[in-house]
């Protein structure tokens, strides 16, 4: 449509008004999602305003041509969505194991039991004591660098380092978690 400035924003208005609930329909019987209905008419009439110019009336009306848009602006969803559910599938997908793999694996899990009995306890103690034993123990700094990466002198490091191992040791020697037995009498 070649018409020149405030003329061509009142119809595209006119031609919003007069298709917007045919557009919205259409993607209604295509989805059931009222998010996707509501995004898929915003994005027809994006492109429609886009395009608004380069409508020729000579090659049919504005609304086959409106529609032809939303066709379009369907399948590119599809096509979006189709390629999304592909990849969903893919990360979601597991490879067939053979009975010697899996029983390998099902070894190491019971090995790995102690270490994530050890990281549920790390979980369980407060910030400041699991940053000691993550710093030292885990990444294998020196207390004295670990107390200049916390703010700490190296003395209080070195005794945060001794009662959380000490925690530790009893949460590995119980079996079991709980709040008190990580945590301790909360006169840290």
């Amino acid at each position: 449509m070649r018409i020149a400035g405030g003329g061509a924003i009142a119809e595209f208005e006119r031609l919003y008004r007069a298709n917007v609930e045919a557009v919205t329909a259409y993607f209604a019987r295509r989805s059931g999602d009222p998010h996707v209905v509501a995004d898929l008419t915003a994005d027809t009439f994006v492109a429609v305003i886009t395009s608004f110019e380069a409508f020729d009336p000579k090659k049919g009306t504005a609304r086959a041509w409106m529609f032809g848009i939303a066709r379009r602006v369907y399948a590119s969803y599809c096509e979006a969505h189709s390629q999304q559910q592909h990849k969903l599938r893919r990360l979601a997908g597991r490879r067939d194991l053979d009975p010697d793999q899996v029983e390998e694996l099902l070894d190491r899990i019971d090995a790995e039991r102690a270490g994530r009995d050890l990281l549920t306890g790390l979980a369980m103690l407060p910030e400041r004591d699991r940053a000691v034993v993550e710093l030292v123990d885990i990444a294998g700094l020196r207390p004295k660098e670990a107390a200049a990466a916390l703010g700490l002198t190296p003395g209080a490091v070195r005794m945060r380092l001794m009662r959380t191992r000490a925690r530790l040791r009893k949460h590995a020697a119980a079996g079991t978690t709980t709040n008190n037995q990580i945590r301790g009498d909360g006169n840290d």
